[in-house]
């Protein structure tokens, strides 16, 4: 009988895989094209969201308000910050400096008492500042999108950064939005479209695509796909998978191209069928493909570096895929891995995942064209 509530939901999500561990050390020279574990302070539950700047830059957060940043790609972690009553959901930075921290605000998991939605920070994530969106705002942030952009401005070629975080899981739904590297914002209500929004991904400043849930209610809630060509001022449904218990959880564009990936997941104990959406067109349409057969395969995040060649993290580890979703294998991904980023390096591509563990890969550079 399928008698799952929010509540029931939120505590799978926040606690299931999870008791605290240590991770094992870095190893020292780790061969190519091999899952390494980085060593980083115990926390009980997955870490959600990892973010670098470059292949020696990066921050995570945690649930219990924690922020931790790395100065050599992982190989040691230092706290810089910490803001308990805050849940770390999301984190983007634009540089070494400049940043972006998401909270799941209250109301859903417990002993979360911070009802700020984002936060900026000037000096590397050591200091905080609400960032300031007027009279309106969003209960909270899921998923932060960064996109570097360029235009041109009296005559010369300008950069410019366009920011996007949304949320949130089990609603209400909600994004806030900067076309100015987030020196101002405006806030686009979302509850009319989505009941849950978990991830956000924008290709220029007026195209772009959230991940979501059409209720907020997980027993109702069927999976949901929408995009915008004009800046979020209107959306269209994409995709939508028709069963219950469903929310698209994370998605891959590698590179921004053409071709990305999301996770379906499912709350239905008793489907067994793991999925996955396939886009070739930038989201205007999508194609469901099954990586396996696993009612204990729960997805969570998931990660392209390539449009061939990719991997998911579920609850009960990692799957890989080298031909664009035809065949899949188990990969050695820590439980849980819910955020995958894909970081350029000298001899290839490192891609980071972020969930029970920290752990990273590195690959060759995919084939251009």
């Amino acid at each position: 009988m399928k008698l799952l509530t929010a509540a029931a939901i939120a505590a799978l999500a926040y606690a299931m895989p999870l008791a605290a561990e240590e991770a094992a050390p870095v190893a020292a020279a780790p061969s190519a094209g091999e899952w390494r574990t980085f060593a980083t302070e115990a926390y009980r539950g997955k870490r959600d969201s990892v973010s670098f700047v470059d292949e020696s830059h990066g921050w995570y957060g945690t649930g219990a308000g924690d922020l931790f940043a790395t100065k050599d790609g992982g190989a040691t972690w230092q706290k810089i910050a910490s803001r308990p009553g805050t849940f770390v959901r999301a984190v983007g930075f634009v540089d070494r400096q400049n940043g972006f921290i998401g909270n799941i605000g209250t109301d859903y998991y417990p002993g979360v008492t911070d009802e700020t939605p984002l936060y900026r920070t000037r000096d590397g994530g050591v200091t905080w500042e609400a960032v300031d969106t007027g009279d309106a705002t969003i209960k909270g942030v899921c998923a932060i999108d960064i996109l570097p952009v360029k235009r041109i401005y009296q005559g010369e070629l300008k950069p410019r950064t366009i920011i996007h975080a949304a949320g949130r899981v089990g609603g209400p739904t909600g994004m806030l939005r900067s076309v100015d590297g987030g020196e101002t914002w405006s806030v686009i209500d979302m509850s009319a479209h989505a009941g849950m929004i978990l991830d956000v991904k924008f290709f220029d400043e007026n195209t772009g695509l959230v991940f979501a849930a059409t209720n907020a209610d997980p027993a109702q809630a069927e999976g949901l796909v929408l995009r915008t060509e004009d800046g979020g001022k209107t959306w269209k449904e994409v995709y939508r998978s028709g069963r219950g218990y469903e929310l698209i959880w994370k998605a891959s564009f590698p590179e921004g191209g053409d071709t990305g990936y999301a996770t379906v997941q499912s709350y239905d104990p008793e489907r067994a069928t793991q999925l996955v959406i396939r886009s070739d067109d930038r989201g205007r349409t999508w194609r469901e493909i099954e990586i396996a057969q696993d009612k204990a395969a729960r997805q969570f995040g998931i990660g392209f570096v390539s449009a061939d060649v990719g991997f998911v993290g579920t609850a009960a580890g990692g799957f890989a895929t080298k031909d664009g979703g035809t065949t899949w294998e188990r990969a050695p991904i820590a439980r849980a891995a819910n955020k995958f980023q894909a970081v350029s390096t000298d001899k290839g591509v490192r891609l980071y995942a972020i969930g029970t563990e920290v752990q990273a890969i590195d690959l060759p550079a995919p084939p251009k064209g």
